[in-house]
């Protein structure tokens, strides 16, 4: 009976989680407040089985466009054949290395156009304020995350630049890396 009713909660849970997905790929601002929602739990989860921040898996096929979708994976790649930090050094969606998302507002601040939208964040991160900017893409009749901006110290920074940046080796470089 409890095995009955724990399969229940866990096909209950996925169809819930499988329609956010669905849901919040219909708007530019819905697709970022899903990717918030995974940060959230990825923050709050730790350990071996800890909830995936929003570009790793299952995630970033989900929310993000192909191209940068591709890039995150790349960076992940380099970093398990290198051992080594990848390019993107913090999290994106926090705008740091460490953070909190308190107060979280998510507004289209470019309404869609050709395909085309700006979304963005803004919350509290250990009672500081935070604004994350996200370049959003149509494709394939949902809305993605083509590109995440952050400011710091009153300069923008593209997370899609940083991750287009070459790599020292790499099995996509073709010069393997030595651990």
């Amino acid at each position: 009976m409890r095995i009955a009713r724990l399969m229940r909660w866990v096909a209950a849970g996925v169809l819930v989680l499988s329609a956010s997905f669905a849901h919040a790929q219909a708007t530019p601002d819905a697709t970022v407040k899903a990717a918030y929602a995974a940060t959230i739990r990825s923050l709050a989860s730790t350990g071996p089985k800890a909830a995936p921040p929003p570009w790793r898996p299952p995630h970033r096929d989900k929310l993000m466009s192909k191209g940068l979708a591709a890039l995150f994976a790349r960076d992940d790649l380099y970093s398990e054949e290198s051992g080594e930090m990848g390019h993107v050094d913090a999290d994106p969606f926090i705008s740091g290395q460490d953070g909190e998302v308190k107060s979280l507002r998510v507004s289209v601040t470019e309404p869609p156009a050709n395909g085309r939208a700006l979304v963005t964040a803004s919350f509290l991160s250990f009672k500081s304020p935070v604004s994350v900017r996200f370049r959003m893409v149509e494709e394939g009749g949902s809305w993605r995350i083509d590109d995440i901006v952050n400011r710091v110290e009153g300069k923008d920074y593209a997370v899609r630049e940083s991750l287009s940046q070459p790599y020292e080796c790499g099995s996509f470089m073709k010069k393997p890396c030595k651990k």
